[in-house]
């Protein structure tokens, strides 16, 4: 399985089983473990990422990465956002974007979902499944299965709680969620994006 196969296994499910609630306001991003989230920005670094749809600026997202709970992992992303080891997500693009699931990125060898690499050189184990999927706004691992993670990741739409045990959840939006249903907004059931959704810049906030 790719990458891409593997979340594709449940991808169907979101679209099939999620209700619309009529004058339901928002889902918010809630705090994991009820951290107060000036502390966790005091211990996690954080990274950005500014978009490109069609090639016209959508603005950026800001992330913390939980190296808190997940350092290795967290790690792997900080480094391919600043491109310290060579290499990196700059000029890469989102290939996958489900409407209501997520938005899926991160492939900057082959840019279609069967590539990328991690720092570390190979794919690197599951770290632990302590973070859950529990809303939109949140940074997990694409994978192609059991310990199989490099450099793809994911961002949620919505809750995605039958992903929980399956990708690792290592870091959350703090700013830029508008960005994120813009590229949302580029998806389609199949998961091909209407326009192309491109990671312009990214970096680390030091």
């Amino acid at each position: 399985l790719s990458d891409d196969d593997w979340l594709k296994m449940f991808s169907r499910k979101t679209l099939e089983e999620r209700k619309e609630e009529e004058g339901s306001e928002p889902p918010k991003v809630e705090t994991q473990e009820g951290e107060p989230a000036v502390k966790k920005a005091q211990l996690n670094p954080q990274v950005y990422m500014d978009i490109k749809v069609r090639n016209k600026p959508a603005g950026r997202i800001q992330m913390l990465l939980r190296s808190d709970v997940v350092p290795m992992t967290a790690e792997n992303f900080r480094c391919l956002c600043t491109h310290e080891k060579g290499f990196g997500f700059k000029g890469s693009s989102f290939h996958r974007i489900i409407p209501q699931f997520m938005c899926q990125g991160g492939d900057f060898t082959s840019h279609n979902g069967t590539g990328g690499k991690s720092i570390y050189g190979k794919k690197f184990d599951d770290e632990n499944f302590i973070l859950k999927h529990m809303g939109p706004g949140l940074l997990s691992m694409a994978s192609s299965g059991p310990n199989t993670n490099g450099s793809q990741f994911f961002l949620t739409c919505d809750k995605t709680d039958w992903l929980d045990g399956k990708h690792v959840v290592f870091g959350e939006i703090t700013e830029g969620l508008d960005v994120l249903r813009q590229i949302e907004a580029q998806g389609s059931k199949d998961g091909k994006p209407k326009q192309k959704v491109i990671i312009s810049d990214c970096g680390e906030y030091v």
